[in-house]
């Protein structure tokens, strides 16, 4: 399983149109058909940039799946957001490979 991972820093003067945004945004990444969940957490560690940062994890189908979504969407999805946020947001992809799960059942 591959997780592709978009982390975001977004100026605090656009922080509240961005969530606002990136809420309706993952949904339409999910429309690929390229993904099967994704999860939006905010890093609770403060940046000495400033703003606040996210990041929004997308597990993709397979490795395969994930390189579809380069070749066939990821330029038009990410210009929405480059152009709404220009120079308000920073951000960084990293794609991480799930080696192995664990969980705990909690009694």
């Amino acid at each position: 399983m591959v997780i592709y991972n978009v982390t975001v820093n977004i100026d605090d003067s656009a922080h509240d149109q961005w969530l606002k945004w990136i809420k309706e945004h993952i949904p339409q990444v999910l429309a690929t058909g390229k993904f099967k969940e994704a999860k939006l957490t905010k890093v609770l560690i403060e940046e000495e940039m400033g703003g606040q940062t996210y990041s929004i994890q997308y597990r993709a189908h397979s490795r395969e799946t994930l390189d579809l979504y380069y070749k066939e969407d990821a330029d038009r999805l990410r210009a929405e957001g480059a152009k709404l946020f220009a120079d308000k947001m920073l951000a960084f992809r990293t794609e991480l490979e799930v080696v192995d799960e664990y969980t705990v059942d909690v009694k």
